[in-house]
């Protein structure tokens, strides 16, 4: 059950009546069943000086593109009442010139674009509204006998309004309602929400909350658990069985609804998600139609519901069924667009964005992991209103045409435009192994300031998780996770990519990193360290490699592979003979790969550094005394003594590295593939020939 979040400690920290508008802003969006992610607005109005000094009545309203939950005053555009209020005269107002209008009314023209819903809060005659998107209410307006409903939960307390898309018309109509009820305490938007009121910031939010609670214990009464969605058809399979699935078929699954653009997916297996895919009417709810407008940028009218009865050994089955499932979905949803389209508009990619399987749970795409999870959190809130709405009466939605119009609307497209510009890697996911190294993490954070997700596999998975925490706290959450690995171990290797695909759905770039060095005179050479060598830098880079090739081949959507050699890779290193040898294995395996992996668009490269002294484990083990005294030299002079023997007299850095296999794995070289880049400084013995 909601609960208030209202803390009077922190409300009291607020210095203004914006400050207090952040506050109840944020406390309503941090429960999402109050409200959906990206979804709702809210309200304040004050007098403010303007810049000459004038008192000025302004109401602050929340700017488009922002969520609730973690909005901050900037996010907020300040409108002159003044100027707003002649607006309710009017009978009529297109979108278009109620948004230019709304442009002059900004008391500072650097804030955010107003809301499309701005006049629904500046009619109302209250200081503070909220307008929130509540499971509980989406329920009650998304049951066919809703309003009756209503009467026996509200009385003659509540403004029912007929759906009716959000703008100039739905607030003059919200507005008139409350004025002719003088009992109102609240409006029923339906099919989308509720919008409540107060004097102050705390009785606003209170006020939204003792509605909401009204609704959800009439609601919680009415539940019957053993009828939920028609009773249980399939009972979900053990929690190991779901992720073992889910490793398996989503490669597939990312490969097929990539055809536009990448995406990257999410796997979601919670309560609420199985106990909705096992249901026995599921299916026939799912199609229904999208229980809020808000939700149809992000998850689509409807989602894929696969008809497939769990079984752990049918996995080519279920694999089948996807293929068959997300490509006739690709032609429904293009037939939609054609029955509903505008001139001028643009398809979007037409593959599922929420991918339902009875007995597993649910798989969301988007461009990124966020923005999967923003699809998931939104069919979430979805599942919620269904299982209300069918305790209540008939689940209903929107039309057909009008989903269309809402998921193509240019204002809600707009929203869309304020996202930062996709970067070279965005889309993409990276496998790094010897992730928590110098050239590995370096090269995560170059890939990620770029907009890849990645994985850093490492035998030190305290290290590869001390990087991966790194990179989270400055580009965002779960853009990087760690994952133990051996690279010589086949079974750690497959788990480590299948850890992959339920985290992102698959892989694009795989960095050949991981590695050791060992230094003796050949004649000394043991067979133990012969095989050392030969396990991890050869056994190790080609099933780290082969495991990729799978997946990739499963994709279908190419990739990019780069091996990180050594200048040893084409030069004969004194007293290296084991380390050398399998360097340059390591060159010839790429080449082989590449041969073979141009008709899948696996594209295979090679960087061969020499001497990464900084951060690297290698270097600050005995390599470096026995590097040293093959020279004979002191190990702390080791340093300069590679400096010196390059032809640009220059040191070598993780960073010179990562820029290597950023080219290799950037579209800068999409038509390279069985090539080797040194970056050595100039090492004349390693010149290629």
């Amino acid at each position: 059950m909601v609960q208030s979040l209202w803390d009077k400690s922190k409300a009291e920290q607020a210095s203004s009546t914006l400050d207090e508008l952040v506050y109840r802003s944020n406390i309503i969006g941090a429960d999402r069943r109050v409200c959906n992610w990206g979804g709702g607005n809210t309200s304040s109005k004050t007098t403010v000086k303007d810049f000459r000094g004038r008192d000025t009545e302004v109401m602050y309203v929340k700017g488009s593109g922002s969520d609730l939950a973690s909005m901050k005053a900037g996010n907020f555009t300040g409108l002159r009442m003044d100027d707003i209020r002649p607006l309710f005269e009017r009978d009529e107002m297109p979108d278009e010139e109620m948004v230019a209008y709304l442009a002059n009314c900004m008391i500072d023209s650097k804030d955010p674009r107003a809301s499309i819903e701005t006049l629904l809060h500046a009619f109302l005659p209250f200081n503070h509204v909220d307008h929130t998107h509540p499971d509980a209410i989406i329920s009650l307006c998304c049951a066919d006998n809703g309003k009756e409903l209503a009467k026996e939960i509200f009385g003659d307390r509540f403004v029912w309004v007929p759906y009716i898309r959000p703008g100039f018309t739905l607030s003059k109509m919200i507005a008139e309602g409350v004025m002719s009820n003088p009992n109102a305490e609240l409006v029923l938007m339906e099919k989308h929400g509720l919008v409540t009121w107060g004097d102050s910031s705390e009785q606003c939010y209170a006020q939204t909350i003792r509605i909401i609670s009204e609704a959800e214990t009439f609601i919680e009464e009415r539940i019957n658990p053993d009828r939920m969605y028609g009773g249980m058809k399939h009972s979900p399979l053990p929690a190991e069985a779901r992720q073992s699935i889910a490793a398996e078929v989503m490669p597939l699954i990312r490969g097929a609804v990539s055809d536009v653009k990448k995406m990257i997916l999410s796997f979601d297996d919670e309560e609420d998600v199985l106990a909705f895919v096992g249901g026995k009417d599921s299916f026939e709810l799912s199609q229904v139609g999208a229980a809020c407008p808000d939700h149809l940028v992000h998850t689509k009218m409807i989602p894929l519901f696969i008809d497939w009865t769990p079984d752990p050994e049918d996995i080519d089955g279920l694999k089948v069924k996807l293929q068959e499932g997300i490509s006739s979905y690709k032609e429904q949803y293009k037939a939609y667009f054609e029955r509903n389209k505008h001139e001028g508009d643009v398809m979007f990619e037409a593959a599922p964005r929420v991918i339902l399987i009875p007995g597993v749970g649910m798989i969301n795409s988007g461009k990124s992991w966020s923005n999967s999870k923003v699809s998931g959190a939104l069919y979430h809130r979805a599942i919620a209103v269904m299982r209300g709405a069918t305790a209540l009466g008939k689940f209903v939605s929107l039309s057909e045409n009008e989903s269309y119009n809402v998921e193509y609307w240019p204002l809600e497209l707009y929203k869309l435009t304020l996202a930062p510009k996709e970067a070279e890697f965005s889309r993409q996911i990276a496998f790094i192994t010897g992730g928590a190294g110098g050239i590995g993490s370096e090269t995560a954070r170059r890939l990620v300031s770029e907009g890849a997700h990645v994985i850093l596999a490492d035998l030190n998975q305290e290290g590869a998780e001390k990087v991966a925490g790194e990179i989270n706290e400055k580009y965002g959450e779960n853009r990087a996770i760690a994952v133990k690995m051996d690279v010589t171990d086949e079974a750690a290797v497959r788990s480590a990519y299948q850890a992959s695909a339920v985290a992102y759905g698959g892989v694009d770039i795989i960095v050949n990193n991981a590695g050791l060095a060992t230094s003796s005179p050949f004649d000394e050479t043991t067979l133990k360290e012969w095989n050392l060598n030969m396990n991890v830098l050869g056994t190790g880079y080609f099933l780290v490699a082969r495991e990729a090739f799978k997946m990739m081949k499963e994709q279908s959507i190419g990739g990019s592979m780069v091996f990180v050699g050594s200048k040893n890779s084409i030069y004969a290193g004194k007293n290296a003979s084991a380390y050398s040898s399998v360097k340059a294995l390591e060159a010839h395996l790429a080449r082989c790969i590449a041969a073979e992996g141009g008709q899948y668009g696996i594209r295979v490269n090679t960087v061969l550094p020499d001497a990464i002294l900084q951060g690297s484990a290698i270097w600050n083990s005995n390599w470096r005394n026995e590097r040293a005294a093959a020279y004979g030299i002191e190990p702390d002079e080791l340093e300069e003594y590679y400096r010196k023997r390059t032809t640009l007299l220059v040191n070598i850095y993780p960073r010179d590295i990562a820029e290597g296999i950023a080219f290799f794995a950037s579209s800068r070289s999409e038509k390279t593939t069985g090539c080797m880049l040194t970056i050595d400084g100039g090492v004349p013995a390693a010149f290629s020939r």
